[in-house]
């Protein structure tokens, strides 16, 4: 068997990997092999009404800019590098920020320009392994642009309100829709959070009940999620304050009020975070001292039986050395006498049956609850 079948490679951390040469020219946009191709769908809406469309070349949005007050085109995938710098062209954006949309390693982050917002967030689904998603999007003036690693999000309910009407999405501006699906993405990571704690408890009843050693690398896991989940919620954390603290154009008063909330619902993932990483933590020593605890309780175990035949095997060997009785009446008289036998697993017996309610009362073999003494009666 080989040593890669017998020790399987454990799952890392993703490394950042960057495709563009030593040396290239800022804003250079290079394609992902394995990065899936671009799907493209644009909503379009105001507060009369709204349109949906899913586009196939990045120049058909331009039907839409301008014709509604708000124009929110979604792109999953990154596979083409043309289809983003084609789209950057159109909506007017810096290279330098499209580069940062191919190079899916950001940290969440806020980036003004001259005429547009760049926001990056990360997005976390959990299955088996947590996964997180670099989300970015770009806010001007009547229009969103967003990004995603690949199909598939948490912005359905925020595209069921624009196409029911509901809540006040189609009667605000492009600020307002950054807004909601940002907190889309906040939200994410409460549920996430509760599953990772539901997880903690289980492995604490394990530790209690029987501790094992697949548990603790399932403890390493989690704290590893946690750790992912913390670089995450961090940056994010200060994108938002610098959000709703900064006087901006494109984000109005009440849109910043929004932001806030965001912003506080980030302080309490963080502070879930922290609560979880402590837990697991101390999981880890509670798993160290269920350990500890075993050994010693096996240990005493083994040290109770030694101790009780340490005496009967010093008798044994007295009795074992047949010294020649007709040559001196000293030499081991028991051993013609007819209760010689009987005699000696007596005191064998009764040495052992000493020990061991000399143990017993010591509360060495049973625990045995303290007396608690009587309180004085009034």
């Amino acid at each position: 068997m080989s040593t890669a079948a017998k020790f399987p490679r454990k799952s890392r951390r993703p490394r950042i990997h960057r495709r563009t040469p030593p040396g290239a020219p800022p804003g250079t946009l290079v394609d992902d092999p394995q990065a899936p191709r671009p799907v493209m769908r644009v909503i379009a809406y105001g507060p009369e009404g709204c349109t949906e469309q899913e586009i196939q070349r990045p120049a058909e949005v331009r039907e839409f800019l301008g014709r509604w007050p708000v124009t929110w085109l979604n792109v999953d995938g990154l596979g083409d590098a043309q289809v983003i710098g084609e789209l950057g062209e159109i909506f007017g954006l810096h290279r330098l920020a499209l580069e940062d949309v191919v190079h899916v390693h950001q940290r969440a982050k806020v980036e003004q320009y001259d005429q547009n917002y760049y926001i990056v967030a990360r997005a976390a689904q959990l299955n088996q392994h947590l996964e997180t998603e670099q989300v970015s999007l770009f806010l001007g003036a009547n229009f969103l642009l967003t990004f995603q690693e690949r199909v598939g999000d948490g912005w359905d309910p925020a595209r069921a309100r624009i196409r029911a009407g509901a809540g006040r999405i189609r009667a605000a501006g492009p600020d307002y829709l950054a807004y909601a699906l940002l907190d889309a993405v906040i939200d994410d990571y409460f549920p996430i959070l509760e599953q990772l704690g539901e997880r903690l408890e289980i492995l604490e009843d394990e530790i209690v009940v029987s501790p094992r050693s697949e548990t603790i690398s399932r403890i390493h896991e989690i704290k590893r999620s946690l750790l992912v989940l913390r670089r995450a919620v961090w940056p994010l954390r200060d994108a938002l304050a610098m959000l709703y603290r900064d006087q901006n154009p494109l984000f109005t008063e009440e849109t910043r009020l929004y932001l806030r909330d965001s912003y506080d619902h980030t302080i309490q993932l963080f502070d879930l975070i922290e609560t979880d990483r402590d837990m697991s933590s101390g999981l880890l020593d509670v798993y160290l001292s269920s350990l500890s605890n075993r050994m010693n309780e096996i240990m005493k175990v083994l040290t109770i039986i030694s101790t009780i035949f340490i005496p009967l095997s010093f008798i044994a060997g007295v009795y074992g050395m047949n010294f020649n009785t007709g040559k001196s009446p000293w030499n081991m008289p028991e051993l013609n006498w007819i209760w010689g036998y009987p005699f000696s697993l007596g005191v064998m017996a009764t040495v052992a049956g000493i020990l061991v309610y000399y143990f017993y009362r010591k509360g060495w073999i049973v625990s045995r609850p303290e007396k608690v003494p009587p309180k004085d009666e009034a």
